[in-house]
């Protein structure tokens, strides 16, 4: 089913591939962010709340048992949702692609280099449970080479399992300057009326504010 008319020259939202569940259109496949956090994950979620999907976010950051938790809360939270991104979400890319048939991956990328002085810049100094789950470390500061070396190592091996369903995998380098082009092209949607969101959080926040009460509009009007 597709998004009705009257929305869809409304807002650029769902445009593609959807079913309507009361008032909202629901995609008929759900997206993952699989990149590693200071990739653009924040940037990509406001992206595809734009696009209409309902989005879920980090969680568990501080729980000691995250190891033993993170696959079920996963699951459970992506059943009621169009997607994820962020931690922990790309540890879990293979079950969930097991468990959500047909859903599509983004894997956000960016330098090496630059994306360590990220996380150091952003991380250094602090340990979680989730960062020691992830890489062994929780505070990337002395750690340099293992943090880089669980990087390249989840991207290798995020491309080498889709190696053979190109279609249901997206390699987004947002700090490239790549954006909707590539990601509306992925997900078989126009691309909408309004600029990439890049991770100013305010300007995403009051930009999503826009596009909800367009929609509700829309809702009104249909």
């Amino acid at each position: 089913m597709g998004f009705p008319a009257t929305w869809s020259s409304t807002v650029p939202i769902l445009a593609g591939p959807c079913r309507v569940e009361g008032e909202r259109a629901v995609p008929e496949h759900k997206v993952f962010g699989i990149g590693f956090h200071k990739t653009g994950t924040t940037t990509l979620s406001a992206a595809l709340r734009i696009l209409g999907y309902d989005i879920a976010g980090p969680f568990g950051v501080r729980d000691g048992d995250i190891a033993e938790t993170a696959l079920s809360r996963a699951l459970a939270t992506a059943a009621t949702c169009d997607g994820a991104q962020d931690n922990p979400w790309p540890i879990l890319y293979a079950d969930l692609d097991a468990a959500f048939p047909g859903s599509k991956f983004v894997l956000t990328v960016r330098d090496p280099d630059r994306w360590l002085r990220s996380v150091v810049n952003h991380f250094g100094g602090k340990t979680t449970p989730m960062r020691e789950w992830i890489y062994g470390q929780g505070d990337p500061v002395g750690n340099e080479d293992l943090y880089r070396k669980r990087y390249e190592s989840h991207n290798d091996e995020v491309r080498a399992y889709f190696a053979a369903r190109p279609d249901d995998l997206l390699v987004l380098s947002i700090a490239d300057g790549e954006g909707w082009d590539e990601l509306c092209g992925f997900l078989g949607v126009p691309v909408p009326d309004v600029p990439f969101p890049h991770a100013n959080a305010q300007q995403e926040r009051s930009l999503l504010r826009v596009l909800r009460r367009r929609v509700r509009r829309a809702l009104r009007r249909g």
